[in-house]
């Protein structure tokens, strides 16, 4: 059940649930709500605090006296700490900030904090999680599921956008742990505060705020297999704490007094050069290796182009289902003009344009016009840099950074991109130059 009054953020969240698999009941009032809560069955309800007739929190109080097994889960764009302390005090499993990104809805889709979701399961793991004709990703499957079943950390590497959480999926649904969770998180969109306690799990009173106990995401995923997205960006203390819980298989809670004993399968994934990070002091070499005893690097699009028009005529498929289209395809010369790109976003960059054409496309074929396509330069490009001789280097930073939100209308995540670092260095340089702004 997805409670939502905006019919904008209702409608892109509920596609996220749906293609995971998930049948969603999405309303935007929550009168209507409680009453399906009611009448019908929902494995969870995903609320916003502002709604007419009564309030998320309210709405969460009714649902906890009908039924207090029902997780719920709280998504707000503007609450404070106070309302999110309310709310985890009223029983929600958890507390959302808007806007959830892509990675936090693959996160809700997968397992809630009370109880594990596997998004795939029965007839749908007969489905192909990854789309090729390429023989390099052809070998790299083969060689995955022979190696599905054992116990061996597995590390992919591979650039934004080629599918590596997929490919993760994929040796999942062959293994033997194909019927227990699979979790996964992505290490670089949380805090190291938030980080160590979604990982790990906390006991009650162990922080402020910490209202209630919580199993970690190695919990969750007890039997089954954890994918660490993007641990590159994990900060190095809580990678020693990692390493460990690898070493021991257990882990301890936050304020927790004894080991838990875990049975996890780690996948882990990043888009860095692992070997640069780890001269640079950025990643533990003990860590990496015993992480990398089955290594995997995926090809970008590029070197996959004879796969474009099978995703193409996938993707076309997908939005026409989702937005009550009957686009047939494209042309020929389009086909031609989406091989050329170089695609420095791989499947993710296709995929978005394959939807924005379907969405402008007037007739059965997608035109060239449709696509909208244009040889623009690389956004770290159209970046103005305010060359002042008598500005300072740090200065000079704090420009280019401001430039990049602005150019992306404050999208943390798509700005890092831009400048080339990482969402926690960017926010960290946020925060660096709130506290100098703030009166002593």
């Amino acid at each position: 059940m997805l409670v939502d009054k905006d019919s904008n953020d209702r409608s892109a969240i509920a596609a996220r649930l749906t293609e995971a698999g998930h049948r969603v009941s999405a309303v935007g009032d929550s009168l209507a709500a409680f009453e399906k809560v009611i009448r019908d069955h929902y494995d969870l309800v995903l609320t916003e605090l502002d709604l007419p007739h009564m309030s998320g929190i309210e709405l969460l109080k009714r649902i906890r006296d009908a039924n207090r097994s029902l997780p719920v889960i709280v998504i707000s764009a503007d609450a404070g700490v106070s309302e999110a302390v309310e709310a985890m005090r009223s029983g929600a499993s958890d507390f959302i900030l808007k806007p959830l990104t892509a990675e936090m809805i693959a996160i809700i889709a997968t397992q809630t904090p009370s109880r594990p979701f596997n998004a795939i399961r029965g007839k749908q793991d007969k489905k192909p999680s990854i789309i090729t004709k390429n023989k390099e990703m052809y070998r790299l499957l083969e060689q995955s599921r022979d190696i599905a079943d054992s116990q061996a950390s597995i590390f992919i590497q591979g650039e934004s956008g080629t599918g590596k959480e997929l490919f993760a999926r994929h040796i999942h649904n062959h293994s033997n742990r194909r019927h227990k969770p699979f979790v996964a998180i992505n290490c670089s969109a949380l805090p190291e505060t938030l980080l160590e306690s979604e990982l790990f799990g906390h006991e009650k009173g162990s922080f402020t705020g910490a209202v209630t106990s919580k199993k970690g995401k190695f919990e969750l995923a007890n039997h089954g297999t954890m994918l660490l997205d993007e641990i590159s960006e994990m900060d190095i203390q809580l990678q020693s704490k990692l390493l460990r819980v690898l070493q021991e298989r257990e882990i301890d809670r936050i304020g927790g007094m004894e080991p838990i004993p875990v049975d996890v399968r780690i996948i882990a994934t990043t888009n860095r050069d692992i070997e640069k990070q780890i001269r640079d002091g950025r990643f533990r070499e003990d860590l990496f290796y015993r992480l990398n005893v089955v290594p995997f690097c995926l090809p970008p699009l590029r070197d996959r182009k004879d796969d474009i028009p099978l995703l193409a005529q996938h993707f076309i498929e997908k939005y026409n289902r989702l937005d009550g289209r009957n686009v047939k395809g494209l042309t020929e010369e389009m086909l031609e003009l989406l091989r050329q790109k170089p695609w420095k976003g791989n499947v993710r960059e296709l995929e978005n344009v394959i939807e924005r054409a379907l969405l402008m496309c007037k007739g059965d074929l997608i035109q060239k016009d449709d696509l909208l396509i244009h040889d623009k330069p690389d956004a770290a490009e159209e970046v103005k840099l305010p060359f002042v001789p008598t500005v300072s280097l740090r200065e000079m930073e704090k420009k280019v950074i401001f430039s990049a939100l602005d150019q992306t209308d404050g999208n943390r995540t798509r700005a890092a991109d831009i400048l080339g670092i990482s969402v926690r260095t960017l926010r960290n340089k946020l925060n660096e130059y709130r506290e100098k702004m703030e009166p002593q």
